[in-house]
C-alpha cells in the first residue's frame, strides 16, 4: 500500500471534516468520512473521532470486507454502509455521511422519499442538465442493524443507480463522488437545497 496515497486521501477528508463541522454538519463526533485507496481498501475515520478536530491519526485503512488493515483502531458500526457503497460501483471514490440540521428535520417529516424539483443547483449533480428535474432521495428508517440497512440500500441502488445519495430518518445524509472534491461538491448541493426546503414549508406553511 502506497503510504503517500494514504496521506492525501486523509488531508483531502481532514479538510471536508473542518468544512463540514464549521457548517454544523457535523456536531460533537457524529459522521463518518472515507475515501478509496485502491480496488480492495478504504481510508475512514477512527470511531469517535471529533471531525472538527482531525489529523492523519483520526483515519485508518479498512479493507472491503471489514477487516482493519490500521493497529489498534477500529471504524463505526457505520462503516459496512460505506464499504457495501465501494464494492457495489468500482467509480465511487469518497462516501461522506454528514449529520446536519437540515438534512436531520427534513428526514424525520415522514415519508419514505424528499423530492427536490425545479432547483438550478441540481445541476451539481452528475447527469443533471435541466432545473426541470424531480430529484427522489430515498429516506430509509433508522436501523442499529448495520448490515440489514446496507442490504436494503443496496437493493435501492441496484433500481436507481444514478442516485447521488440518501437520508436516513432522523440521522443524516450519505452521499458520495468518484473522488473527494466530487462527494463535497454532492454534499454541498444537498445541504443547500435542504435549507431551500425547510426555509420554503417555513414561509407556506
Amino acid at each position: 500500500m502506497d503510504a503517500r496515497r494514504f496521506r492525501e486521501a486523509a488531508a483531502a477528508l481532514v479538510a471536508v471534516g473542518r468544512f463540514c463541522y464549521e457548517r454544523g454538519w457535523l456536531p460533537a463526533t457524529s459522521g463518518n468520512l472515507s475515501a478509496r485507496l485502491d480496488a480492495r481498501s478504504i481510508a475512514i475515520t477512527v470511531s469517535g473521532r471529533h471531525k472538527g478536530e482531525l489529523d492523519e491519526t483520526g483515519f485508518m485503512r479498512l479493507d472491503l470486507d471489514g477487516d482493519a488493515l490500521s493497529p489498534d483502531v477500529r471504524p463505526s458500526a457505520e462503516a459496512e454502509l460505506h464499504r457495501m457503497l465501494y464494492r457495489r460501483d468500482p467509480t465511487i471514490g469518497a462516501v461522506l455521511h454528514t449529520h446536519s440540521v437540515a438534512s436531520t428535520v427534513l428526514s424525520r417529516l415522514g415519508g419514505t422519499v424528499l423530492r427536490l424539483h425545479d432547483y438550478e443547483v441540481l445541476k451539481a449533480f452528475p447527469g443533471v442538465v435541466t432545473h426541470h428535474t424531480v430529484l427522489e432521495i430515498p429516506i430509509f428508517p433508522n436501523d442499529q442493524d448495520i448490515p440489514r440497512l446496507a442490504e436494503q440500500v443496496a437493493c435501492m441502488l441496484e433500481a436507481c443507480p444514478a442516485l447521488p445519495g440518501y437520508l436516513i430518518a432522523g440521522h443524516g445524509l450519505y452521499t458520495w463522488g468518484d473522488d473527494v472534491a466530487s462527494a463535497r461538491r454532492a454534499l454541498e448541493a444537498f445541504e443547500f437545497l435542504f435549507e431551500c426546503e425547510i426555509l420554503t414549508r417555513r414561509m407556506s406553511g
